[in-house]
């Protein structure tokens, strides 16, 4: 399916399902080669963004955010071709989503107080050269506030 296809399709869904479909858009976009456990931190680095507000009062808005996450960067006219991907992104979308519905105090974190991460093979940014909150796979996660 086509990038811009899957972003419209968010835009007229019900605010739910369409944060859903953009988280799991961004989780596919910028870690599909991980494990579920790599997957999980990208979410909840977004989710905690939403959280802020600082990027957007819904998680649509903090993925699009401009040059936030590879949704804002990547070719709309991209084709997301791996379904089996795409179906791991999106279970990861939903658990978050999840997550992030239950108390602060009761929800179980993968990356604590992460706000942004890299991919180092992909860029190297100024922020990025403190010490890492984690490292999983090849994303680097970062509290910068």
């Amino acid at each position: 399916m086509k990038l811009a296809w899957l972003l419209w399709l968010a835009s007229v869904m019900p605010a739910h399902e369409a944060d859903r479909t953009c988280l799991a858009a961004m989780v596919y976009l910028e870690a599909r080669s991980e494990s579920q456990l790599g997957q999980a931190a990208v979410a909840e680095v977004a989710m905690r963004r939403r959280e802020d507000g600082r990027w957007g009062d819904s998680v649509c808005d903090v993925v699009n955010a401009r040059l936030q996450f590879a949704i804002s960067t990547t070719n709309k006219n991209y084709m997301l071709r791996n379904p089996e991907a795409w179906k791991k992104a999106w279970l990861v979308a939903d658990h978050a989503m999840q997550m992030w519905e239950l108390p602060a105090d009761q929800r179980e974190f993968v990356v604590p107080d992460a706000s942004h991460f890299v991919a180092g093979e992909h860029a190297s940014p100024a922020w990025s050269k403190g010490h890492p909150v984690a490292v999983i796979g090849a994303h680097s996660f970062y509290n910068i506030n």
